[in-house]
């Protein structure tokens, strides 16, 4: 039976590390959209006025779990062939809620790490669907050395789905291009949160498949740029800070090996944004979208308007630009404290 196991695990290392395909987003959106919602795309006229552009709004935050993330959860776990399997991940929060979601409707446990200090409204709806919880520190290398651990106790029988380094993960991110492009089909743009990096490459991967002439641009925490150093650089670099300082919690870990060899060749730029920029961002959603959102789904809108977005594509009123809303799972009285923060937007 070890043998076996050995076997299996090899085969999935092995399609985990290897490129994505347009055919695979496609085959992943067969896979998952018996269990995923076909979520909506809103609109703004006086956003569209504000950026100068005409902006789409594709409300991730309306999905399962509250996150794009059960996109590439549902397909990593359905393409499993390990029988009856321990389903293994690390995340601060929406992997999380996913892995728990996708294991539960297939039938398998769960063990999720998750960081100390993760908000609450994410580990209780974690533990809410059934989920094992081991905690570690809010550093990034903590996250994986107790996946480990964890991984050690199981005897063989688990099975580790990176939150992003993931062939599977990544087709199944790239799904949101697909909808999002069958919604709006002449999009110029799409711009992503970049975390670690899963979202924005599966999307570039299935847009740039459909559409070669479209762009992609990352939105990025200054105070966790890695993505847009490593493609100034053109080479892979971490976040030097192992606990970046930022609201955005979803877009704390690095990029990785998988996403960045997309990245390098299919992202057209990252724009940095600052946690007040952010802020502002998530006021304009609520206020004229009337849609909850959490600080990192914020980041494309906060990128739009900034001057580096207006260097890039000018303001152009023509231009159609797809915005991804990646989540809304935040609590009640963070959304308070963030919105203290800033002067209302309408006098």
């Amino acid at each position: 039976m070890m043998m076996y196991f050995k076997r299996v695990v090899l085969k999935l290392f092995t399609r985990r590390m290897s490129s994505v395909t347009l055919k695979d987003v496609r085959d992943a959106r067969e896979r998952i959209k018996d269990s995923i919602h076909y979520t909506p795309v809103l609109t703004s006229t006086y956003l569209n006025t504000l950026s100068g552009h005409s902006l789409y709004f594709k409300c991730e935050n309306m999905q399962k779990t509250g996150s794009f993330k059960v996109r590439g959860a549902l397909n990593a776990v359905r393409s499993l062939t390990v029988p009856d399997p321990v389903i293994v991940t690390h995340s601060s929060g929406n992997h999380a809620q996913a892995v728990a979601l996708a294991a539960k409707l297939s039938g398998y446990k769960a063990h999720v790490v998750m960081p100390e200090n993760s908000l609450d409204v994410k580990k209780n709806a974690v533990l809410g669907l059934g989920a094992q919880v081991s905690y570690c520190t809010d550093k990034e290398k903590s996250r994986q050395e107790v996946a480990d651990q964890v991984l050690a106790s199981l005897s063989g029988k688990g099975v580790f789905i990176s939150p992003v380094n993931h062939h599977d993960v990544i087709a199944g991110q790239g799904t949101i291009a697909i909808e999002l492009l069958e919604q709006v089909p002449d999009l110029d743009v799409i711009v992503v949160s970049v975390g670690g990096g899963g979202m924005i490459s599966g999307i570039a991967i299935a847009a740039k498949g459909i559409n070669p002439n479209i762009k992609v641009i990352g939105a990025e925490p200054t105070a966790a740029d890695d993505c847009a150093n490593s493609l100034e650089a053109g080479r892979l670099i971490p976040n030097q800070d192992e606990s970046p300082q930022t609201i955005c919690d979803g877009l704390l870990v690095s990029i990785t090996e998988l996403p960045w060899s997309i990245i390098r060749k299919s992202v057209d730029g990252v724009i940095r944004v600052t946690d007040e920029e952010t802020i502002a961002a998530m006021r304009l959603v609520f206020e004229r979208l009337k849609v909850v959102i959490e600080p990192s789904a914020a980041c494309p809108l906060a990128a739009v308007c900034t001057e580096k977005f207006k260097e890039l594509f000018g303001m152009d009123k023509s231009l159609k630009i797809g915005i991804v809303l990646c989540g809304g799972n935040v609590n009640l009285l963070t959304l308070s404290n963030l919105m203290s923060r800033v002067a209302t937007t309408d006098k």
